[in-house]
């Protein structure tokens, strides 16, 4: 069946290693779109870092962004939907990884700007806004960012699961010693199922494409879900289907399959 929605990882699935679109990407997002097709980003990025990807893909309609917390339309730059971490929830949650994790900094994500306590170092640090206490800004809290340089995003993942428990949703997206926490029950897969329940989308009716462990459930609710050649091996070892790396236009190549 010639599925009607296609959701797509961004980093290191739909991007080149370079950030770029590729024009042999462009054209099959356009054959599916040209096909019947919904194209939908499912990202980790906030809203602010997916327009002028959509710009370059050729893409409007929505995206599923930060790990599923905001739905957003592509074409207004409205937020169609938000789902928070309450603040004080956020500063607990922060506490008990910082018990867990020792060296710990963190940041909040508001979906506009990185709230960032003085400890919080990473790329891009001209978006930051530099805070005494991320979770003491009262700031809603789309994502959690907890940051560390002397653990892998792994060891973080497995640490933080078992401190925090069901408090909160917690995975990693690839960037080096950062796992980002979202409010519990909220995933990308979980959006992406209000979203196919609301378009009257089956799951067979999907096509998905992912790289990280954040995207594990997205390609398992998917009829076809697949990982790429260049994926963490968590999604490697969990997906049913795989294609080329992100370097090899892997996402275009089953598009073109698919859609002619």
């Amino acid at each position: 069946m010639t599925p009607r929605i296609v959701a797509t990882d961004l980093d290191g699935t739909l991007l080149s290693s370079t950030g770029a679109i590729s024009p042999r990407t462009r054209d099959a997002l356009g054959r599916a779109a040209s096909g019947g097709a919904e194209i939908v980003f499912v990202t980790a990025r906030p809203p602010r870092a997916v327009r002028t990807v959509a710009v370059q893909a050729g893409v409007a309609g929505t995206a599923i962004c930060s790990n599923g917390a905001i739905l957003y339309d592509l074409a207004t730059g409205d937020v169609a939907a938000a789902h928070t971490l309450a603040p004080d929830l956020g500063a607990r949650i922060a506490e008990t990884l910082a018990a867990a994790l020792p060296g710990v900094a963190f940041a909040v994500e508001t979906g506009w700007e990185v709230l960032a306590e003085a400890r919080y170092t990473l790329h891009q640090e001209d978006l930051f806004r530099r805070v005494p206490s991320a979770c003491g800004a009262g700031e809603p809290i789309v994502k959690l960012l907890a940051r560390s340089a002397a653990h892998t995003s792994d060891e973080m993942l497995a640490a933080a699961t078992a401190a925090v428990g069901g408090l909160a949703e917690i995975t990693h997206s690839g960037v080096a010693g950062l796992l980002e926490i979202s409010a519990a029950g909220v995933t990308k897969a979980g959006t992406l199922g209000r979203l196919c329940a609301e378009r009257g989308v089956a799951r067979h009716e999907v096509v998905a494409f992912g790289d990280m462990p954040n995207d594990l459930a997205v390609l398992a609710f998917a009829g076809a879900g697949y990982a790429m050649a260049n994926a963490h091996h968590l999604v490697l070892a969990g997906a049913a289907f795989r294609t080329l790396s992100n370097d090899e236009d892997g996402v275009a190549v089953v598009l073109e399959r698919l859609f002619g």
